[in-house]
Order: C-alpha cells, then sequence, then structure tokens
C-alpha cells in the first residue's frame, strides 16, 4: 500500500545538489491499472499500481535492463524523465495537527521533470493515514496537489 501526499514547489531547497539524487526514466504500458517500467539509475523496476489517490495499491517486482530496453518501445505516450532527491526529515520537527511536537522519519521525494514537461514536485510518503493526516509541510512547499488526477506521473503522457 502506498500512502504519499503530492506538491508543487516553488523554491527550492538551498544545497539541493548535497542530497543523494538520481536520474529516473519511466514509461507507462496502461494507465488503468496503471503498468510503468522505471530505470533509476541502474535499477530497473516493473510497478502495478491500483486506483486512487492519496492512499493506493501498490507492487514492485524487479526487472533486467534488457527487459526495460525491451518494453520502453511500446510504451503509452511520452516517456518521463526527472532526476529525484531524497532530502530527510529526520532533523526536522514539526507540529502535527493535534498540536503534539513529533520527529519526523520522513524524507521528501523531490522530482525535476524534465520531459514531457517541465515541473518540479515534491512527493511524502507516511506509514498510515493518520500520519499522512497530521503531516504539515515545509515552509518551501507550495500548493498541495495529492487530490489532483492530472499530477499522478501517469497522467503526464
Amino acid at each position: 500500500m502506498e500512502i504519499e501526499r503530492k506538491f508543487l514547489i516553488e523554491k527550492l531547497p538551498e544545497n539541493l545538489d548535497s542530497y543523494e539524487h538520481t536520474p529516473i526514466v519511466q514509461a507507462y504500458l496502461n494507465t488503468e491499472p496503471v503498468l510503468r517500467i522505471r530505470k533509476r539509475g541502474e535499477k530497473y523496476t516493473f510497478t502495478y499500481k491500483g486506483s486512487g489517490l492519496m492512499v493506493r495499491e501498490e507492487y514492485n517486482l524487479p526487472l533486467t535492463a534488457e527487459a526495460f530496453e525491451h518494453l520502453l518501445p511500446k510504451a503509452d505516450g511520452n516517456i518521463i524523465r526527472k532526476t529525484r532527491y531524497l532530502i530527510p526529515l529526520d532533523d526536522l520537527n514539526y507540529v502535527n495537527q493535534s498540536g503534539e511536537s513529533s520527529s519526523s522519519p520522513l524524507v521528501v521525494e523531490l522530482d525535476i521533470f524534465t520531459s514531457p514537461k517541465e515541473l518540479i514536485m515534491a512527493e511524502v510518503e507516511f506509514p498510515d493515514e493518520a500520519a499522512a493526516g497530521a503531516f504539515i509541510k515545509p515552509d518551501w512547499f507550495g500548493a498541495e496537489v495529492t487530490n489532483d488526477p492530472a499530477y499522478h506521473n501517469s497522467n503526464m503522457i
């Protein structure tokens, strides 16, 4: 199960290149259900995603480089290219909706898209719906687009 919230980013964090980052190429073989192939650095995966916005099923299976290259021309629509930055929120204290201060073991997955269009978006995955609901975004996050299907990567094709 994947539980995540998505946000547009208007201002990038300082020292962005100091964070772990990896180029990603992904393509969709189908969008209902979502069947995706992805190359992240030198790791290849085949992913199934169920329906939903903030909460949905997700299964990742290993894929070989040869299988990825074989399937890539079979993709529907555009091929997505982006760089993903992993920005830990481990040291960031935030106040959740109940007013309690808590330390966050969360990571921001900041994606800078170059194809099929330029876009900067952040995703934060959560262990459960309560944690997702309690999350208060950092100041550098822009508008939340979790419930807007236009911001699913599979709809960018």
